[in-house]
């Protein structure tokens, strides 16, 4: 009986990974490295010490120094946070209101730790999710792509892995949340090709938001 649904945030309630991109792409040539769009993409979910700890090793060949990751992720999240408010993402709201519904407890999953983003998530889907229900990068240790803060996801929401589903759209989400035990749908609103999303181990990909919301069938009773 499926009892829960954990959404990703960006990407998937919020359009807003092209302003992560950009903004990854910028703060880190302000330092020295070179992160492109794909690669953003490609490892959405990670937490910014994880992500910038992973090019530095792979560009300069040595671990951050101390202080170094929280002045380029500082950096990143004053040129994110300058970009205004992201849009919601098209059929977001139609996912979310279905799955309530449905009586089902929805919570978030999500490597971000923007309080721009966390903060608009009442706003923006009033009385949808719960503060404790809410995972973000500064809930664990380690982010996607291990299964931990989908674990701690179902801890939160009182569930098992059998008894939720995951709506992601990164690949890192999505290994995470299978890691996990937990059957995964992807979305595939980004630059990556569905492929990536099905060899992460997504159980379907949906092209849009929107699409999900039309092919919507879950329920309490399944």
């Amino acid at each position: 009986m499926l009892k829960a649904v954990l959404f990703d945030m960006d990407g998937v309630l919020f359009n807003s990974m092209p302003d992560h991109a950009e903004c990854w792409m910028k703060a880190a040539a302000q330092f020295g490295l070179t992160i492109s769009k794909e690669d953003v993409y490609m490892n959405e979910g990670r937490t910014g010490e994880d992500t910038i700890t992973m090019f530095t090793r792979l560009q300069k060949g040595r671990d951050p120094q101390p202080g170094e990751c929280e002045q380029i992720y500082a950096a990143k999240c004053k040129l994110f946070e300058a970009k205004g408010e992201p849009a919601v993402m098209a059929g977001a709201p139609d996912v979310v209101h279905l799955a309530k519904a449905a009586g089902l407890i929805t919570g978030i999953v999500t490597g971000s730790g923007q309080k721009a983003l966390l903060g608009r998530l009442e706003k923006n889907f009033p009385q949808c999710f719960l503060e404790n229900h809410i995972v973000s990068s500064s809930s664990c240790q380690r982010g996607k792509p291990y299964p931990d803060p989908y674990l701690l996801g179902l801890e939160r929401v009182g569930v098992s892995a059998e008894e939720a589903v995951v709506i992601e759209n990164a690949p890192l989400g999505v290994q995470a949340a299978c890691a996990a035990g937990i059957r995964t749908i992807a979305v595939n609103t980004g630059r990556l090709d569905e492929k990536v999303l099905y060899d992460a181990g997504a159980a379907i990909v949906f092209p849009s938001m929107t699409e999900l919301a039309k092919h919507w069938t879950l329920n309490v009773k399944q």
